[in-house]
Protein backbone atom coordinates (compact mmCIF):
# COMPACT_ATOMS: atom_id res chain seq x y z
CA UNK A 1 0.00 0.00 0.00
CA UNK A 2 1.06 3.96 -0.64
CA UNK A 3 1.50 5.90 2.27
CA UNK A 4 0.56 9.32 1.56
CA UNK A 5 0.77 12.43 3.47
CA UNK A 6 -2.37 14.21 1.95
CA UNK A 7 -3.39 18.00 3.09
CA UNK A 8 -6.66 19.26 2.40
CA UNK A 9 -8.23 22.50 1.18
CA UNK A 10 -11.08 23.47 3.06
CA UNK A 11 -14.35 26.15 2.14
CA UNK A 12 -15.40 28.34 4.27
CA UNK A 13 -17.63 25.38 5.85
CA UNK A 14 -14.63 23.24 6.60
CA UNK A 15 -15.46 21.07 3.95
CA UNK A 16 -12.64 19.37 2.31
CA UNK A 17 -13.25 20.69 -1.62
CA UNK A 18 -9.62 19.59 -2.64
CA UNK A 19 -6.03 17.20 -1.19
CA UNK A 20 -2.65 18.07 -1.49
CA UNK A 21 0.10 15.92 -2.47
CA UNK A 22 3.57 16.01 -2.18
CA UNK A 23 4.90 15.66 -5.87
CA UNK A 24 6.85 12.30 -4.83
CA UNK A 25 3.77 11.28 -3.32
CA UNK A 26 1.54 12.27 -6.64
CA UNK A 27 3.87 10.32 -8.84
CA UNK A 28 4.45 6.55 -6.86
CA UNK A 29 0.21 7.28 -7.00
CA UNK A 30 0.50 7.83 -10.76
CA UNK A 31 2.88 4.79 -10.97
CA UNK A 32 0.36 2.81 -9.10
CA UNK A 33 -2.34 3.55 -11.65
CA UNK A 34 -0.13 3.13 -15.00
CA UNK A 35 0.54 -0.39 -12.96
CA UNK A 36 -3.07 -1.16 -12.52
CA UNK A 37 -4.27 0.03 -16.01
CA UNK A 38 -1.17 -2.01 -17.84
CA UNK A 39 -2.97 -5.47 -15.59
CA UNK A 40 -6.42 -4.37 -16.56
CA UNK A 41 -5.65 -4.22 -20.59
CA UNK A 42 -3.46 -7.39 -20.21
CA UNK A 43 -6.47 -9.43 -18.32
CA UNK A 44 -9.13 -7.97 -20.97
CA UNK A 45 -6.72 -9.67 -23.11
CA UNK A 46 -6.27 -12.84 -21.94
CA UNK A 47 -10.27 -13.29 -21.35
CA UNK A 48 -10.61 -11.96 -25.07
CA UNK A 49 -11.17 -14.68 -27.79
CA UNK A 50 -9.81 -12.61 -30.64
CA UNK A 51 -6.35 -13.87 -32.24
CA UNK A 52 -3.34 -13.00 -30.50
CA UNK A 53 -0.18 -12.17 -32.45
CA UNK A 54 3.19 -10.83 -31.53
CA UNK A 55 3.87 -6.74 -31.07
CA UNK A 56 6.27 -7.22 -34.54
CA UNK A 57 3.42 -8.78 -36.66
CA UNK A 58 0.85 -6.42 -35.58
CA UNK A 59 3.33 -3.15 -36.37
CA UNK A 60 4.09 -4.79 -39.60
CA UNK A 61 0.27 -5.33 -40.49
CA UNK A 62 -0.88 -1.55 -39.37
CA UNK A 63 2.00 -0.20 -41.05
CA UNK A 64 1.23 -2.41 -44.80
CA UNK A 65 -2.40 -0.77 -44.29
CA UNK A 66 -1.28 2.46 -44.14
CA UNK A 67 1.29 2.41 -46.93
Amino acid sequence: MIEVKERYVVDEAGTAVAVLLDIADYRKLLEALEELDARRVYDEAKASSDRLIPLEEAIRELESRHQ
